[in-house]
This record gives structure tokens, sequence and C-alpha cells, in this order.
């Protein structure tokens, strides 16, 4: 009497649970089309435009940030090193080369939600282009580690992974034209534990 009421029930439930979860897991495994890729750091420059994919559309929703027009800036993400392993808390790592022009930039390193990652108020979360210390060519090195380092040193919590954030304002990377030979900072590990 109540099988048939019940087979329609559980397929239903697993019709709008698998729907549910499988539009979830595509919202989480991409945060738009578009992207660009030089090195290990990725943007997507038309993630803030009106002619944005519906998944970009929709990160944007879920995060509820106000991100940056076409010509104010652009943010370049890393979650890898040069040899494609996954930066995690517990690795030591140098950033080190140029960024393309751009008025400010600003560096930090993320958890993978986007959030800043700030082991204590007092120690050195993020970087920008004003406060770095250079090389006579121009180029910079920073440290990423949990452990303190000399000169430019970026602090890290020991927890799992993270990714660098790189933002760019006012620059001409963020309009289509510039694009082109852009050089990006390299992302070296160091090494693992003490």
């Amino acid at each position: 009497m109540f099988r048939v009421p019940l087979l329609i029930a559980v397929a239903l439930v697993i019709a709008f649970g698998g729907g549910i979860l499988t539009t979830l897991s595509a919202l989480n495994a991409s945060a738009g089309f578009g992207a660009i890729r030089l090195g290990v750091w990725s943007a997507f420059p038309d993630v803030q435009t009106a002619d944005a994919d519906p998944y970009a559309k929709s990160h944007r929703a879920k995060a509820g940030r106000l991100l940056y027009g076409s010509a104010e800036g652009l943010s370049f993400t890393a979650s890898s090193d040069e040899d494609g392993n996954l930066l995690t808390g517990t690795c030591s790592y140098r950033i080190v080369g140029r960024t393309p022009a751009a008025r400010l930039w600003t560096l930090y390193a993320a958890d993978p939600d986007g959030k800043p990652l700030v082991p204590r108020a007092d120690l050195p979360f993020a970087h920008n282009s004003q406060g770095i210390l250079r090389h006579r060519d121009g180029s910079f090195e920073i440290s990423v580690s949990a452990t303190a380092r000399p000169m430019n040193w970026l602090a890290l919590p020991n927890t799992g992974a993270f990714s660098l954030v790189l933002t760019l304002l006012d620059t001409p990377a963020a309009g289509s034209s510039g694009l082109i030979g852009l050089e990006m900072p390299k992302v070296e590990s160091l090494g693992c534990g003490q």
C-alpha cells in the first residue's frame, strides 16, 4: 500500500539531492571561465564585468565580495609552487622576481575560502609595493613561512593548504591588451618541516 509512494519519495530525494550536490560541486570546482594563467598565477579578468559567465556571477554572489572594475585592478592567485605542489603552511617558500607594472600591488596568504590568513596581529601577514625591500635591478624576494626570515617575510600560521593572492591596482594588465608579455614572480619551494 505504501510501497509506490515510498518509491516516489525516494526517487524525488535522490533527484533533488543529487541535483543540489552536483550544482554545488560545479560551483566549487571553478570560479568561472576565461581564466588567464601566467606561470603558477591565475586570474579571471572578466569575473567582475557584465559579460561574466553564470558560474562567475554565482561565485560573486555567494562570496559577497565587491570586485575590482576592469580598469581598476586584477587579482592573481597561486595555489601551487613552480614544481606543481600545493602550497601548505608546513612548508617554506620564496616569491622572487618582478610584478607587472602597477601603481600599487598587495600580496597576502589566504585560506581555501579566500579569507586572509592572519597568524598574529604583530606579524607581517601582508605586503605591498610601497614597503617591500628590493634588489638594485628592481626585483624582490619575499620569504613565506611560519618561522621568521630576514628581509621581506610573510608570516604563515602552521596550517594546511593556502593560496597566495597578488592584486595589481591601476595596471595595464587589467585590460585585455596588457596581458601579452607579463612577467609574474616565481613561487619556489624552500623545503618542508624544520
